[in-house]
């Protein structure tokens, strides 16, 4: 309050700092000096401080100026304090010991109320285990009572075996018993119950005797009432496990030992689906009784049905596990992934089966958490099955990948083994003959391993050099040697046993580039295919995010398309290098033309036909592999690099040609000799010209035949440049006839 009600003088309106900011209780020096270098420099707010500063010892000054008569007076207005203190210190002294004398005896009142209420709860204690004791003495008595009331023998019988008695005289026996075993728990650890024990475990034996004689009594004669009787007075005694325990060894177990028989499993194919199909016969047949008394049933009347039992859950199914456990071992073997698979299948329908038998949400929780189903499905090695089938998949794949390029089988879609092993591994992944729900992430992981390990593998043939086979020898396999990159461990152990000495490095036509690329954009048309494959298998184990899913397949597909560009440009860099082979021929045309006496030239020279063969191979080999749009790609790529340095080489020949023919005309003005025509004795067109001339022709050609592959030559890079340099030349040529 004070604080709030302190007033500040107020400063300069120059302050850079509000004087408010120091009233504040959160008031911090660190904070408030951030605060202010974001306005001003820490010299300009320590001058601001100074100034304030100054302000506020003047202002002091003031105030204690204005109270300076206050400030004198405070010593003499405290004269005589100590004496009235010291007066008021005999009464208070008095008063402190009249309290404590008071403490004092309220004290020792609540001790002798704690103690008389200590003692009371004691012998409340002490009564309440001697009625206890007596209603143990009781119940011991009246049970004896009724069963020496039932039995013609005498008192001792108890001991000794004795006859069954009725299902509404155990219910009464229940009922005493279940008070009797009650007030026993209270009174454990006393002196007289030691010595009514064992009378107690007389008649717990006895009725446990009698119980189950009536049960299997009432099961064999099929008396829903003797049932009903002895399934209440289990209950009664909270004893629903023995029951269910008696039904499972008596009724179940030779059942499930009848019907789970190895040898007769494996005699027949449909085996296992026989023996489960009679194991399922088993609930209607022989539990239907136990059923409609325990509600387990539909056409049971909930007014007549005993709560608290599951026999099918506690019951049936431990036996079923038992047995396969113990009389059919071999059904868990994962060593023949095929028959594993088949097993696991059938076995897991027959398991949801069996819980829709169960009748009921809550009693399907319970089987799921019983030990016995945890105990089946973890029975089935579904880490080793994938072991061995990944084994399999990756094994065909590598060698696939990694020993030759092969071409694929006939009718696949594919162009390459490798792909066509690719997308057949994906396929297999999640084929009805190899899915697992329960494998469907490790699955899922080996799906995109697949993809990258695809990716990884186009990525290597780029290291690969490109061979000068003919494109009829390019379907002919090209050895991969130990040094290739893609190679993998597994085959550089199987290599290991060859010779030492050194292959030649692996290498890649170019024809199997572009079934590499049309392979490429084969598989990445798939993938949506596998898309919808994988769906509803992700379905059957209830997952439903299926965008990620899909994101990953669109990261894989982006990886492969990724492999697109630096293969084309491999592919253009052949067709160019290729091309420009035969284009480079031009050099020759002076050749042929100085001083041969040729006769003037009218077609084009072959070596133009030459160039473009690969390129007419390219759009009719493979127009059915590849997108016509990328082929025009390609073409006009490569024809712009050979184009180019075909330009090159044409300027250079005409540049020669022209220094030549001025280093002639200086060698005839200096001889001042008039020497023959170049060009024959006829006076005809000179050697210079006709050189001129057939690489004129042969650019027009070229250009015709840009047109016959569907392209544009304009949009060809430096053949307009070249198409001016030879036009150029030609008219010169022309234009020096006569």
């Amino acid at each position: 309050m004070e604080k709030s009600r302190m007033t500040l003088p107020t400063g300069p309106d120059t302050l850079c700092f509000d004087k408010d900011e120091f009233t504040k209780e959160d008031f911090d020096v660190d904070h408030f000096v951030s605060d202010c270098r974001k306005r001003v420099q820490l010299e300009e707010l320590r001058d601001d401080l100074e100034v304030y500063y100054k302000l506020l010892k003047t202002a002091m000054v003031e105030l204690i100026n204005k109270d300076y008569a206050d400030f004198v007076n405070l010593s003499t207005n405290l004269v005589g304090m100590d004496k009235a203190l010291n007066q008021l210190s005999v009464p208070l002294g008095q008063l402190r010991e009249e309290v404590l004398s008071l403490r004092s005896s309220v004290s020792e009142g609540i001790r002798a109320v704690d103690e008389r209420m200590s003692k009371q709860e004691d012998i409340r204690k002490k009564k309440m285990c001697v009625l206890r004791l007596i209603q143990v003495i009781r119940s011991v008595e009246k049970i004896e009572k009724i069963l020496n009331s039932q039995s013609s023998k005498e008192t001792h019988a108890l001991e000794v075996r004795s006859p069954l008695l009725t299902g509404q005289i155990l219910e009464r026996i229940a009922t005493e018993f279940n008070q009797l075993q009650f007030h026993a728990v209270q009174s454990k650890g006393l002196p007289l119950l030691d010595k009514v024990r064992p009378r107690i475990a007389g008649i717990t034996a006895m009725l446990q005797r009698s119980l189950e004689g009536l049960l299997l009594e009432g099961l064999q004669t099929s008396d829903v009432d003797i049932i009903r009787h002895c399934l209440r007075t289990y209950a009664t005694i909270d004893k629903t496990r023995d029951a269910e325990a008696l039904v499972g060894q008596v009724l179940v177990k030779p059942y499930m030992d009848q019907v789970i028989v190895e040898q007769i499993v494996e005699s027949r194919p449909d085996g296992l689906q026989t023996m489960y199909k009679k194991l399922l016969e088993f609930v209607p047949h022989h539990c239907r009784l136990l059923r409609e008394v325990t509600g387990g049933a539909i056409s049971s009347e909930k007014g007549n049905t005993v709560p608290g039992y599951d026999f099918l859950v506690n019951s049936v199914w431990p036996e079923i596990v038992r047995g396969l456990e113990e009389n059919l071992p071999s059904l868990y073997n994962p060593g023949d992934p095929d028959a594993f698979h088949k097993k696991y299948t059938i076995s897991m329908n027959f398991l949801r089966t069996f819980e829709r038998q169960c009748g009921s949400q809550a009693s399907v929780k319970r089987l799921r958490a019983h030990p016995a189903y945890h105990s089946f499905n973890n029975k089935w090695n579904l880490p080793v099955y994938f072991q061995i089938r990944f084994r399999e998949i990756v094994v065909s794949l590598e060698a696939a990948l990694t020993a030759l390029l092969e071409d694929a089988p006939a009718g696949s879609s594919f162009c390459l083994l490798a792909s066509h092993r690719t997308w057949s591994s994906l396929q297999r992944c999640w084929s009805d003959a190899m899915f697992l729900p329960s494998l469907a992430h490790r699955l899922w992981r080996l799906t995109l391993q697949i993809l990258a390990r695809y990716s990884v593998f186009v990525n290597e043939l780029l290291l690969r050099p490109i061979s000068n086979e003919s494109a009829k020898d390019t379907k002919n396999p090209v050895l991969t040697s130990s040094k290739d990159p893609s190679v993998t461990q597994g085959n550089s152990e199987d290599q290991g046993g060859g010779p030492s000495e050194s292959k030649p490095a692996a290498s890649i036509s170019s024809t199997q580039l572009v079934y590499v690329v049309a392979d490429l954009d084969r598989l990445q048309e798939q993938l949506p295919e596998l898309l919808e494959t994988i769906k509803p298998k992700l379905e059957m184990i209830g997952f439903k995010n299926f965008s990620s899913v899909s994101a990953a397949l669109a990261d894989s597909q982006l990886s492969l398309s990724a492999c697109v560009p630096p293969l084309s440009s491999r592919i253009v860099q052949d067709l160019s290098e290729s091309c420009f082979s035969y284009l480079k021929s031009a050099l020759e045309v002076p050749r042929l033309y100085r001083r041969t006496n040729k006769e003037v030239p009218t077609t084009a020279s072959s070596y133009v036909d030459s160039a473009l063969k690969p390129f007419y191979q390219l759009q009719s080999g493979h127009k059915d592999k590849l997108k016509q749009a990328l082929i025009q790609q390609w073409l006009e790529d490569a024809l712009s690099e050979s184009t180019q340095k075909y330009c090159e080489t044409v300027s250079d020949i005409l540049h020669s040609v022209r220094k030549m023919e001025e280093s002639l005309k200086r060698l005839k003005q200096a001889r001042k000799t008039t020497s023959p025509n170049p060009g024959g004795p006829g006076g005809g067109m000179s050697d210079d010209d006709k050189i001129r001339l057939q690489l004129a022709l042969d650019v027009e050609y070229l250009g015709e035949q840009i047109q016959k592959l569907g392209l544009q030559s304009k949009d060809i890079k430096s053949f307009p440049t070249l198409t001016a340099l030879v036009a150029a030349a030609k008219d010169q040529a022309t234009a020096e006839q006569p």
